[in-house]
């Protein structure tokens, strides 16, 4: 019986060994795989190109900044545009708190002259592109709120604000935009991270009908929150209210869902939110 178990692909402790009946080659490529998923997923930054924004009452140059995947070609290259000083807020912001860790890190000079003149500016905009890759490599950089902020907080704020105005189908690019953005940065980032964008994508898709993609949207935020509840505790009786309202329209079981979100307002009565999603969500980045 040994015999016809150990032939069969099974350990000595009766358990089926998965590569039991794998070639060489196959095991080889199945190792290669493994060793590449467990690799960082490093990202690179560049700032390919600036142009000069004019306004009625001021002209000022904003930088494209490119954010992408090191090790492959990444199809989802995504882009965002900030000002001068934005990077001098980022920059203080930081400073303030790994004063000594940011010690030899120095932001590009301010401009006092030739603030438009092309040789300049693309001088400026190579440096700004190896301040940024200088502050990545930090790891008390790479795991702060402040340097993930400083790519998403201005396109959340517009986010909500268009959310907030009803205009649900321009909320929803920037917000998608938004979470494109968080996933490439959610290695280094708090589990629940996401949750605002996710909740924000979900109330999006709910008011422009499209229930499937709203469930898809919550129901990817609820492991976060039922797993991290002091850090978005908020969220998690509004997003189960939701996916429970859509899981009856849809055909979906809701059974488990439902059952949680009564013994939730039974263990946490009075402290649980009894807002909607919709609610707590419009009132996010005010």
């Amino acid at each position: 019986m040994a015999q016809e178990g150990t032939s069969r692909g099974y350990t000595d402790a009766g358990l089926m060994c998965p590569y039991s009946s794998l070639t060489t080659k196959e095991l080889q490529q199945n190792w290669r795989e493994e060793k590449r998923q467990e690799r960082p997923r490093w990202l690179l930054f560049e700032l390919p190109s600036h142009r000069v924004r004019e306004t009625v009452f001021s002209r000022h140059v904003v930088y494209e900044i490119v954010i992408m995947r090191s090790g492959s070609f990444d199809s989802h290259r995504v882009s965002i545009e900030r000002r001068y000083s934005d990077f001098a807020k980022l920059h203080q912001t930081l400073l303030d708190e790994f004063q000594e860790e940011l010690d030899e890190i120095l932001l590009p000079k301010k401009l006092l002259t030739g603030n438009f003149n092309p040789e300049q500016l693309l001088e400026r905009r190579l440096a700004l592109q190896d301040y940024i890759a200088k502050l990545y490599a930090k790891r008390c950089v790479r795991y702060s709120e402040h340097f993930a902020n400083f790519f998403t907080h201005q396109e959340m704020k517009k986010a909500h604000n268009l959310l907030r105005a009803g205009q649900f189908t321009q909320s929803l690019e920037l917000l998608q935009l938004v979470l494109e953005i968080q996933e490439k940065l959610a290695p280094w980032q708090s589990p629940t991270f996401m949750v605002p964008t996710l909740a924000a994508l979900a109330v999006c898709h709910r008011d422009l009908e499209k229930p499937e993609e709203a469930y898809e949207s919550a129901h990817r935020a609820l492991p976060a929150v039922r797993r991290y509840r002091l850090n978005a505790m908020e969220y998690h009786a509004p997003l189960l209210q939701m996916l429970v309202d859509l899981g009856y329209s849809l055909g979906r079981p809701v059974g488990q869902m439902q059952e949680e979100l009564m013994a939730l307002r039974d263990a946490e009565r009075g402290r649980v939110d009894t807002r909607s999603l919709k609610e707590i969500v419009v009132h996010k980045f005010v």
